[in-house]
């Protein structure tokens, strides 16, 4: 057994907050987001997050410290849209490695100086894989249903040269998220399990649906059991949801996935739903409440938060995590 499984079955293992929501506080100008070289670039590209760990890495690094001292056990890398297809409309797709490699180094440079400070308390770096800008599963034209931006193959090779930088940036797992197209994520991980075979070793993974709205589906149509039973071949560390909603609305959803995962299942919600200025008002003792009844009925193995999260949520969720026991794995005949 591993450290990671060990300390998950001791207790329920918290991960970070928004990175996105945390960059935005900054209020960072649109030269910040332009590394050595790309000054002049024809492209605007403020807000092209993963930019910022060649441009600004001490900014992205200290965000990252900031949730590891509100608690987080797992810390995502800067790496959401950092795939070639993603980074394609930025006419960023040479710097795919680069993002990636100095996202995975930033991340385990801060997890290793707070593991070394309290060797009790390890903390480990997820490699986020986002679902790209692309959906292999849904045309882009009305007029045209059969059309594709993206196809299967595509998918795969980005992934693939995504996954190698962070491996090689020193990353403990791999995060395939967001998911809201199932053969999207297949690609991500048919793609992972190819760099596995190369490399000759894995990492654990984690993998994360977002159901888009009361519907219960995401947004290629599948429902929690449809996408439980898509992802059946996939060996996982965890499964769980994210995104899209907040934690109210996540119950039903999480409640399926406790019963049948087989895996440690996991839980990082928006902080509530947008109000009309797109922001996020629920307070960090509200998502702790929220969150802490889905601990407190066993339906959860990780928890932390995603859009309009900050470190202070990412403390009360922590403290609320000291109080429960982690989910027991299911055990399906």
């Amino acid at each position: 057994m591993s450290t990671l499984e060990k300390l998950a079955s001791e207790r329920i293992l918290v991960l970070d907050g928004a990175m996105g929501t945390m960059i935005q506080r900054l209020g960072l100008t649109e030269e910040d987001f332009h590394p050595q070289g790309m000054e002049q670039h024809d492209i605007l590209l403020k807000g092209n997050n993963e930019l910022l760990s060649i441009s600004r890495p001490e900014a992205i690094k200290r965000i990252h410290e900031q949730y590891l001292q509100a608690g987080a056990d797992i810390i995502e890398t800067n790496t959401f849209s950092a795939t070639s297809i993603a980074q394609g409309e930025h006419k960023c797709e040479h710097l795919v490695r680069g993002m990636n490699l100095a996202s995975a180094r930033l991340a385990k440079e801060a997890c290793d100086a707070f593991t070394a400070k309290d060797p009790g308390k390890p903390r480990f770096v997820a490699g986020a894989l986002g679902p790209t800008n692309k959906t292999a599963s849904l045309s882009p034209d009305v007029n045209d249903p059969g059309f594709r931006a993206v196809h299967f193959d595509d998918l795969v090779a980005a992934y693939a040269e995504q996954v190698h930088a962070l491996l090689d940036g020193g990353v403990d797992l791999l995060l395939v998220e967001t998911i809201f197209d199932t053969l999207n994520a297949k690609a991500a991980f048919y793609a992972i399990e190819e760099v596995f075979d190369k490399r000759g070793s894995r990492v654990p993974l984690m993998c994360s649906v977002t159901i888009t709205d009361a519907s219960g589906r995401t947004l290629s149509g599948q429902t929690i059991d449809a996408f439980m039973i898509s992802m059946g071949h996939v060996e996982l560390f965890s499964i769980g949801l994210n995104c899209a909603l907040g934690a109210a609305q996540m119950r039903p959803y999480l409640q399926v996935l406790s019963e049948n995962a087989t895996c440690l299942t996991s839980v990082y919600p928006n902080a509530g739903l947008p109000n009309q200025f797109g922001e996020y008002d629920e307070t960090p003792a509200m998502t702790a409440q929220l969150v802490g009844e889905f601990m407190r009925d066993g339906l959860v193995n990780i928890v932390g938060g995603c859009c309009g999260t900050t470190p202070d949520h990412i403390t009360a969720l922590a403290k609320e995590a000291a109080k429960h026991a982690p989910r027991k794995l299911s055990v399906i005949a």
